[in-house]
């Protein structure tokens, strides 16, 4: 399979410009130059930098030239400490993964679909030149299925844009179900040599996810272990997740979930990269701060193993704070084993 070189290792910095009070003080001091360097001192390669439309643009669609300095800040930095760079438009106008957000319209309003593709022209036109340490990637988990087609019209319409200024940049296109893995299969066929395809994996949701408050369903008092029997998986995931969370056992049948779960639930979008010449590249994924740390370990370890095994670059979710930083006090008394699992 085609590899992502100079993405093999990363870590995303969620909380920071994406997903947060959009405030200068959380902007100036969230994440800092010193940040960065602890992050190139565990030998990763790479950061994921989340942003939210409002960072750069206003609600009439100007730009917010003080938000565009946060980026070239990071970039700097990362390029000072040898570490690369993902862009991820974690929202955009009109749209956002989270259901808490008031967020509608974006798949069904022409105007909300330029407003995007003007966005990255924007961004190309300031960024394209860093194609070198440097990758796009269009937009953060979507939703719905019932998009897939209308996704994949999108994208192609913002690649085209983005090829006009940066021919050769690196560009992320990820697929409907919140990124799952089975859905990059639906994802059109490259449209050049530089498109790598992407996907985010918490599975199993009710290991990974457990006591999750934001989830409607979940009793926050609930936990589980991992490895764990497959059946007892199932009996959870219907209990305190919706019907669609079953979804991933449905063509991975074992007695136990461990390392050969992660082995099988990425086979198909390996065999798709592979056909079609793309890398692949795993953009999220994590243990939730509620869970044992004994089992946090094993997940690291098993799902690390499958990424080495096939070459697949990863971003953990996340450095600090949204309830799976790896820096926060939960997991202090196992840090130094988890970021050699990275």
């Amino acid at each position: 399979m085609k590899k992502f070189i100079g993405y093999k290792k990363g870590i995303n910095l969620g909380g920071w410009l994406s997903q947060c009070d959009h405030s200068r003080d959380t902007y100036n001091n969230f994440i800092s130059e010193k940040d960065i360097e602890r992050i190139a001192s565990w030998g990763l390669d790479h950061v994921r930098l989340p942003i939210d439309y409002e960072l750069v643009e206003e609600e009439d669609g100007k730009y917010i030239e003080e938000g565009f300095t946060y980026i070239d800040k990071n970039l700097e930095w990362c390029r000072k400490n040898g570490l690369n760079m993902i862009l991820d438009l974690h929202k955009t106008a009109g749209y956002s993964f989270d259901e808490f957000e008031t967020s509608t319209g974006f798949f069904e309003n022409d105007n909300l679909q330029d407003r995007f593709v003007s966005l990255w022209e924007e961004l190309a036109k300031r960024y394209g030149k860093y194609d070198n340490r440097l990758t796009f990637e269009l937009l953060n988990e979507i939703v719905d299925p019932n998009y897939a087609d209308i996704w994949n019209g999108i994208a192609n319409r913002a690649i085209k844009a983005i090829r006009q200024y940066a021919p050769a940049i690196k560009i992320l296109v990820g697929g409907v179900r919140n990124n799952s893995v089975s859905s990059v299969k639906l994802l059109d066929l490259p449209y050049d040599e530089n498109i790598v395809y992407t996907f985010h994996f918490y599975e199993p949701l009710i290991f990974t996810h457990q006591s999750a408050y934001w989830i409607k369903t979940m009793d926050t008092e609930f936990h589980t272990i991992y490895p764990n029997e497959y059946a007892r998986y199932i009996s959870e995931t219907e209990k305190h997740l919706s019907v669609d969370n079953k979804d991933i056992f449905n063509n991975i049948t074992s007695e136990k979930i461990d390392k050969t779960f992660f082995e099988k639930a990425f086979l198909e979008a390996i065999e798709i990269a592979k056909e079609r010449g793309v890398a692949l590249y795993c953009g999220e994924y994590g243990v939730i701060d509620r869970a044992d740390l004994k089992s946090t370990l094993a997940w690291y370890s098993d799902i690390n193993q499958v990424f080495e095994e096939f070459e697949i670059g990863r971003s953990a979710w996340t450095y600090r704070g949204k309830d799976f930083g790896i820096t926060d006090e939960h997991y202090s008394p196992i840090f130094e084993k988890l970021i050699k699992l990275l």
